[in-house]
């Protein structure tokens, strides 16, 4: 070892020890509300039901566009909404009805490029749009984070206190 380099790792290893212990502190004094609820996202789908959903989410490339599950790819471009709890927004029909409409920008208006725009899958089978409702309707989210997320939305919105 080179003259000056002992002190250094020394240094080094003495700034790891008091990061660690200072996040240890910190962890051991959080409230009850701080601490880390998990992931906030679930399903209610059935094991067969999220097969033939991710068949259908390849088949469709609705990965081109969405994420779920928080998984997004580096590949994508398109500003659209992640998949993860829709299903605590909106009903299975609300989503048979926007898979089944011929235009889906009447339904939830967009601002995106004609290429990037929702495409209709009227077109598709019907057990498929089926399927996919079922689905979507099945992505939930807890209701401690859908208040959370309200709150900072409507903060943000209005820059007023939230008061549910």
């Amino acid at each position: 070892m080179k003259k000056g380099e002992r002190g250094i790792l020394i240094g080094i290893g003495l700034l790891v020890v008091i990061s660690v212990g200072i996040k240890g502190y910190n962890y051991a004094n959080q409230t009850e509300d701080e601490k880390d609820k998990g992931i906030p996202y679930y399903s209610t789908a059935s094991k067969e039901l999220a097969k033939q959903a991710r068949v259908l989410f390849s088949k469709y490339d609705c990965h081109d566009c969405h994420s779920l599950w928080t998984k997004r790819s580096i590949t994508q471009s398109v500003p659209a909404p992640s998949l993860d709890g829709q299903g605590s927004l909106k009903s299975e029909e609300w989503f048979y009805q926007y898979f089944s409409a011929e235009n889906p920008q009447d339904i939830i208006p967009t601002r995106l490029k004609a290429e990037f725009k929702m495409p209709s899958f009227a077109m598709i089978p019907v057990e498929d749009r089926k399927t996919l409702a079922k689905y979507m309707a099945s992505l939930k989210v807890e209701d401690w984070y859908l208040e959370e997320t309200k709150k900072r939305a409507y903060e943000k919105l209005t820059g007023k206190e939230y008061k549910p």
